[in-house]
């Protein structure tokens, strides 16, 4: 996959993820697991994370992607609004804040791609894959506990009989 193909790829998975974010569902679901499996897994399997030339200095800079886009993930999730209904069944939806906090996930990622490229590293596509892999699968997991943390909310039980 070419690094325009991926940069596409990258493009329609966030929109498709915000758009959702902002539509009231479910709070404890586990298709977003498996989309941030296979971003990631895509951004391993196209290489180029490690600069041949800056080793210790590019696995320092994908270690700090790697923290970045947890705490961000974590960030965007405590912004997402979390209720449960009366028959204890768990939902959220984006607020004007999950859509701050996206946007300073995309500028700290377009200001890390600035610095990696400063410091003479070699950017590539998978070192993103995995930003938004790892963003995105913390985001969900944050998201899904504070669903089973709700008083009276019955997405415990639902998680658990799945």
């Amino acid at each position: 996959m070419n690094s325009v193909e991926t940069g596409l790829l990258i493009l329609l998975v966030l929109a498709f993820v915000i758009y959702r974010q902002f539509k009231t569902r479910p709070a404890d679901r586990s298709s977003i697991f498996y989309i941030s499996a296979v971003v990631i897994v895509i951004g391993l399997v196209s290489g180029g994370l490690f600069d041949p030339d800056h080793f210790a200095l590019s696995l320092a800079f994908l270690a700090a992607e790697g923290v970045a886009g947890v705490g961000l993930g974590i960030l965007r999730a405590m912004t997402v609004r979390i209720w449960a209904d009366a028959q204890g069944v768990a939902w959220s939806k984006g607020t004007v804040w999950t859509l701050l906090a996206w946007l300073a996930s995309i500028a700290v990622r377009v200001i890390e791609q600035v610095a990696g490229t400063s410091m003479g590293l070699t950017v590539t596509t998978g070192g993103i894959l995995i930003f938004v892999g790892l963003t995105l699968a913390t985001q969900a997991l944050v998201v899904s506990r504070r669903a089973r943390a709700l008083p009276g909310s019955a997405a415990r039980s639902y998680n658990v009989e799945r």
